[in-house]
């Protein structure tokens, strides 16, 4: 009954949907070379990297790690697809994060999907000149993202900020790109 009501509702908002899309575009081709338009400015994060990151607890406790992230592009293009793991110093996996940056073409916003320690959610997601930043909600708090990418270094901060005060870092890495990365378009399925 419930699954059948999702699909109504899908099924509703699709009908809703298509035709302004349609309106506007014409068709999907041009949607999706609009969103492909829109994800060459983030070409600069495809790639391997890795290096060091370090946590600012609440406590104050900082923990230091190595941190790798896999990004590249999916669809054609149209998506940027990310995995971030954290090794502790034995080598055991002590974060592990999946993200899709997306771009919708009819509100011309980006939005980040991400899943992290066992947490969901979708946030704006705003590239900038020489990287990108976004922003989760928290509470009274929000945490925001800042990154740069130049020279083949990702150097990203996470700092949280409460009301009008002052942004507190929490979080920091620095990665070096060590190649290019075949993820995740390498592996598709063959039709036979």
């Amino acid at each position: 009954m419930i699954r059948t009501r999702i699909v109504v509702g899908l099924t509703l908002m699709g009908c809703l949907i298509a035709p302004a899309a349609a309106q506007q575009f014409g068709d999907s081709a041009k949607l999706i070379a609009a969103q492909k338009e829109a994800m060459a400015s983030l070409q600069a994060m495809n790639g391997v990297w890795r290096g060091t990151a370090t946590v600012t607890t609440p406590s104050g406790e900082v923990r230091l790690s190595t941190q790798t992230e896999r990004i590249g592009p999916f669809l054609d293009g149209s998506l940027k697809v990310i995995e971030g793991r954290g090794y502790d110093a034995d080598g055991r996996v002590t974060f592990n994060a999946f993200g899709i940056v997306s771009y919708n073409p009819l509100t011309r916003a980006y939005s980040m999907r991400s899943y992290a320690q066992g947490y969901a959610g979708e946030f704006s997601f705003k590239p900038t000149a020489d990287g990108y930043s976004w922003e989760v909600p928290a509470g009274p708090a929000t945490i925001r993202y800042t990154a740069t990418i130049k020279d083949d270094v990702l150097h990203e901060i996470g700092e949280r900020i409460v009301g009008s005060g002052d942004p507190v870092r929490i979080f920091e890495m620095t990665l070096k790109r060590v190649g290019d990365s075949d993820w995740p378009a390498a592996g598709a399925i063959a039709p036979k």
